[in-house]
């Protein structure tokens, strides 16, 4: 990779540099101009991959430009070692396109393992793997962790897929208790104090097995143990469990931190789930401009508008207007069965076959798989399975 170094401290330049080539010889790293003339001109932003700014201090307006030079060269990471590191100001910083921000005094190794899950997402190290669908809530009581364990209930069961659902709701997650009465035996938090002993047997021995083919990764039962799991603990995860799975499904509930923005990096697909009131529409508007800041296609964004009702006051098409959206997917209001499900810890499909939220996930879960209807229609098919 191509790196630029920008900082007004010429001694801390030469160190960034210095720590830069040590991580990987192979990158090309420049000191270039001031911050002023980088986000004035763009100087050094048009050949680089990663911008590494040493600003202790920005203002508005350097975001401002920041965020216009980041929609000019949308392919450019920012890393910014600031001393302000108030929620605000990360996440005002995340929304102008900034993939990192890093404390200031420096700490070498931190920006080693920004550079490196920059370096990952730009696939030098992709591999192949199941597909990553993320599950987060425009507002609280969208139903999203409803929708993923259900969904991830129907894959395992209708499509025979090995499904594997991360609780990463990480104060509050209780996904366990919509699809089982079991308590886990080892949560993400226990995952992350010994990350060091990941592998598939530590991994599989710490999930909630639901089905065979399906298990659950449960959030901390205290709160308090949110802070165990870090951003590279949910990278490495994640790479180990796609390999193992068909899918991953990850129910983030509605925070957006480091922890989860690493998570939605991984992700293959982002469903926010909303509801047809205008408090959701308001909140999912502006987690869809958080989506467009971070630099995600808008293919991996696909709306689920959750307890539909074709007679509300909002119809869907008010709501294709308000995203410029036309693939908006919707599951129908059926509150009874939702509720029993919820209140018994069974999985929708088991307990109400006929409702039409199940008939809504079994067409999802279809979706997702489409290239068994396809493969069982050709006649080659059909004769091998005569034969």
């Amino acid at each position: 990779m191509k790196i630029a170094v920008v900082s007004p401290n010429d001694r801390l330049a030469m160190d960034i540099v210095r720590l830069l080539r040590e991580r990987s010889p192979s990158d090309e790293v420049e000191v270039i101009a001031g911050l002023a003339h980088v986000l004035a001109a763009g100087a050094g932003a048009s050949t680089s991959d990663v911008l590494v700014l040493d600003a202790p201090s920005m203002g508005e307006g350097d975001l401002d430009q920041l965020e216009r030079l980041s929609h000019v060269h949308p392919r450019l990471a920012f890393i910014v070692l600031s001393q302000q590191t108030s929620p605000e100001f990360l996440m005002r910083a995340m929304r102008a396109g900034v993939r990192e921000v890093l404390p200031l005094p420096l700490d070498g190794q931190a920006l080693s393992a920004a550079v490196r899950r920059i370096e990952e997402k730009r696939g030098s190290q992709a591999q192949t793997h199941g597909k990553v669908l993320a599950f987060i809530s425009c507002k609280g009581g969208s139903g999203a962790t409803f929708l993923a364990t259900n969904l991830a209930y129907a894959l395992a069961t209708l499509k025979n897929k090995r499904v594997a659902l991360i609780d990463l709701n990480l104060q509050f997650g209780d996904a366990s208790l919509f699809v089982s009465d079991q308590k886990p035996g080892a949560t993400i938090a226990d995952i992350s104090q010994q990350i060091h002993r990941l592998d598939a047997s530590f991994l599989q021995a710490s999930m909630l097995n639901v089905t065979p083919n399906f298990s659950v990764l449960a959030a901390p039962e205290d709160p308090a143990h949110a802070n165990d799991v870090k951003p590279e603990h949910v990278d490495q995860l994640i790479k180990l469990v796609r390999r193992h799975y068909d899918f991953v499904i990850l129910d983030l509930g509605r925070s957006l931190d480091a922890v989860s923005i690493h998570a939605l990096d991984h992700a293959d697909t982002i469903f926010p789930v909303l509801q047809t009131t205008l408090p959701y529409i308001r909140d999912g508007k502006r987690l869809l401009g958080v989506f467009r800041s971070l630099d995600y296609r808008k293919d991996k964004v696909r709306l689920i508008v959750n307890r539909h009702e074709k007679n509300g006051d909002i119809k869907l098409r008010d709501v294709e207007t308000a995203f410029s959206a036309t693939d908006i997917r919707t599951i129908p209001n059926h509150y009874d069965a939702a509720a029993a499900s919820v209140n018994q810890g069974v999985p929708v499909l088991k307990l109400a076959k006929s409702s039409p939220i199940s008939k809504a996930l079994q067409e999802f879960a279809e979706a997702l798989c489409p290239e068994e209807a396809s493969a069982s229609s050709g006649w080659l098919s059909r004769v091998l399975k005569r034969a």
